[in-house]
């Protein structure tokens, strides 16, 4: 496969972001917090990324654990965080909201997007714990700026969700199915080979680029292994 796949690496610092860029990123997912899964980073560390390095980062909206937007003041704050956010440098961004019945909370996710005013964006993982997938990329087709689902194809990982994946990618371009596939949660690279074959093309790494966990810095070593099998150098395996 001729296409160049895309590699984001989640950073929490500027260490991270360094190491990921030299490792061959593409992209990064800014958070802060992995112990909730990953929050809103500050403006400060937004600002110190985008000086320490020139690959596009994508800069998480969430301000607490779970999936739900907080109601109205939530939504408020979210859309005020952007707005520092974007004062800081950051121009494409990741969010996700989901209603009780694990609907896509459409008011609040369009609050945010307004806020975003155009700027690029990914759905994540809380499509992952919707009660109807198909369901919530149909409420959320043509929304500004969507143009990634960041996803394990199920809530308990690629292991569970490959048929997902595989069948999803075989619908790209059916209307709520444009937006490019990233995978993310679970993901190993012995997975690689099957999502790529079906013509997936992005992939999301977090806990992978650290061998110490999450309490060490990204590995560009590391990095740079998902690079060489993403591009048909090495048929290394590792565990996410």
């Amino acid at each position: 496969m001729s296409m160049r796949a895309v590699l984001e690496v989640i950073a929490l610092d500027v260490e991270d972001a360094v190491a990921a860029q030299a490792g061959g990123a593409d992209r990064l997912e800014l958070v802060t917090d992995m112990a909730a899964d990953g929050l809103t980073p500050s403006a400060g560390t937004v600002a110190g990324i985008r000086a320490a390095v020139d690959i596009p980062l994508r800069v998480m909206v969430r301000l607490a654990d779970g999936f739900a937007a907080g109601g109205a003041g939530g939504v408020d704050r979210l859309a005020g965080v952007v707005g520092e956010l974007r004062e800081a440098g950051a121009e494409e961004f990741v969010l996700g909201f989901l209603d009780a019945d694990g609907a896509a909370d459409l008011a609040a996710v369009e609050r945010v997007v307004d806020a975003l005013d155009g700027c690029r964006w990914t759905f994540h993982r809380a499509i992952d714990r919707a009660a109807d997938r198909d369901a919530l990329r149909k409420q959320l087709d043509g929304l500004p700026g969507l143009d990634t689902y960041l996803t394990a194809g199920a809530a308990g990982g690629v292991d569970e969700g490959l048929p997902t994946l595989l069948a999803e990618a075989a619908r790209s371009g059916e209307p709520g199915y444009e937006p490019q596939i990233m995978v993310g949660g679970g993901l190993r690279l012995d997975h690689v080979a099957a999502l790529r074959a079906a013509g997936i093309d992005a992939f999301h790494i977090g806990g992978a680029a650290r061998p110490a966990g999450w309490t060490g810095p990204v590995s560009t070593a590391s990095v740079a292994q998902w690079r060489a099998v993403l591009n048909g150098e090495t048929a290394h395996t590792l565990a996410v």
